[in-house]
């Protein structure tokens, strides 16, 4: 019999590329999504004639704990990382509809926003990171499952690794940090941050830095996040993995990296490239006060590539900028 796997997210950024992802190497699963409605249905049902849709909002529970009691495996992207009544009926239906015998498997994005906790807190913004705020995502787990309440995400994280304590329920939250690259998904293929940078620029007629500028934070490629949500399903699926705590279990939190940027070299790629496409008169990059650019986020990936095998392959974020830059051009009617 086939896998039964169930997934949020179809229409996003995330969840789109792992649908993606997933059905290109195993179109021999059978697919469920959730999606809102019918119309927001119809790109996926015409890319994905062979997965079956059910429609409902985050809050529909009855449907959510419906379809996790039925499936092998759940892959949770859909406002994943905040929404609290999506990851309580994931947790309900699983445990209904699984035992210890036979378990169902819950793979939860979060993100690595839950490390900006120690900058938010102490407002300390523009400011280079501190050796303390680098999370390894083997050596610091026990920091990385008890993060303070105050940490964003944190509320469902708990909810997440708890729902190990019920009876037929293994989960595995995976962090991924800055994203950036082209999904393929069949509706949303664009990231935020980056792109955020880009319009700004574009529309301000300079690139902004949180001074003072020093600021870091990892990245990793939506094509390689994909790959990673294909090894974790698979691992879920592979009774030599799914039985190894390291992997599925209350410590299995997996951070993905392939790169290291601070934001101010970002805004400054972003405005010597706006001004090379000839968008902005010249490339300057200023400092001003935008604090979503004034946090560190450093976490070290080790799990995924000794429990799974996962390596990044996709290019770097500073190669994609100039693609960035002209589709956000586009988009804004400046191109």
């Amino acid at each position: 019999m086939a896998p039964k796997i169930f997934l949020t997210g179809a229409t996003g950024y995330i969840g789109g590329d792992a649908l993606y992802s997933l059905v290109k190497a195993h179109p021999d699963y059978e697919y469920t999504v959730l999606v809102r409605n019918e119309e927001r249905g119809k790109p996926v049902a015409a890319a994905y004639p062979n997965v079956r849709l059910v429609y409902g909002s985050l809050d529909d529970t009855e449907v959510i704990e419906k379809e996790a009691a039925a499936a092998d495996v759940v892959v949770h992207t859909a406002d994943s990382s905040d929404n609290m009544p999506s990851a309580k009926a994931i947790a309900k239906g699983l445990a209904a509809g699984h035992t210890a015998e036979k378990p169902g498997y819950w793979i939860h994005l979060c993100g690595t926003g839950i490390l900006t906790w120690y900058d938010a807190a102490h407002e300390r913004y523009g400011q280079a990171p501190i050796p303390e705020q680098k999370y390894h995502d083997i050596d610091d787990i026990e920091r990385i499952v008890s993060l303070p309440d105050s940490a964003i995400h944190r509320d469902v994280d708990k909810v997440v690794i708890a729902a190990n304590d019920l009876a037929g329920v293994k989960t595995l939250i995976v962090g991924p940090p800055t994203i950036y690259g082209t999904g393929r998904g069949p509706t949303n293929t664009r990231s935020i941050q980056v792109p955020g940078i880009v319009d700004f620029t574009l529309t301000n007629g300079f690139a902004p830095i949180q001074a003072p500028g020093l600021t870091e934070w990892d990245n990793v490629h939506i094509h390689d996040l994909g790959d990673f949500f294909v090894l974790a399903v698979e691992a879920a699926l592979d009774p030599a993995k799914n039985s190894n705590p390291e992997i599925f279990g209350p410590r299995a939190y997996f951070f993905l990296e392939s790169g290291v940027h601070k934001w101010s070299e970002v805004s400054k790629w972003v405005a010597s490239e706006a001004a090379k496409q000839g968008l902005i008169p010249e490339a300057i990059a200023k400092e001003i006060d935008i604090p979503k650019l004034g946090t560190n986020s450093k976490s070290v990936a080790a799990r995924a590539k000794k429990y799974l095998g996962w390596e990044a392959k996709a290019p770097s974020l500073k190669e994609t900028i100039p693609d960035v830059v002209a589709f956000e051009a586009k988009k804004l009617g400046k191109a």
